[in-house]
């Protein structure tokens, strides 16, 4: 369960469809990381990625933003993905936290492309607290 106050509307409830821009299915995931779908569904499930259903009827799918320009998950986001797991978020929690504008200057998924992961992990850490 994500940890947020009352008033905030829960990590869970967040629109994913309109806080994430771009969306991969497995396969076009897999394409730019050189790899299977089935390796990414693997990704997933070890917390390299996220993935989730970003409107209902469609299947689970990753953020582009996930995947940087090299075809690698992004520099710092396995290691946030497993803190925020670690701490009871689930995938689609993950994703809207790392999606929201909320206590960093900026979304914390630009921080983490920008090579500012170290920052964001410790903003993830507390959430917990």
């Amino acid at each position: 369960m994500g940890r947020m106050s009352e008033s905030a509307p829960r990590l869970a409830d967040h629109d994913l469809a309109a806080l994430v821009d771009e969306w991969l299915t497995w396969d076009a995931a897999a394409v730019l990381l050189h790899v299977t779908p089935a390796k990414v569904r693997t990704m997933v499930r070890d917390h390299q990625l996220a993935a989730a259903v970003p409107t209902p009827g469609r299947p689970p799918m990753v953020p582009a933003l996930f995947i940087d320009d090299e075809g690698l998950p992004v520099k710092g986001l396995p290691g946030l993905l497993t803190v925020m797991h670690d701490n009871g978020f689930d995938d689609r929690e993950c994703i809207a936290w790392i999606f929201l504008d909320a206590d960093l200057p900026g979304r914390p998924i630009d921080a983490l492309r920008e090579n500012r992961g170290s920052e964001v992990k410790r903003r993830a850490q507390a959430l917990a607290i």
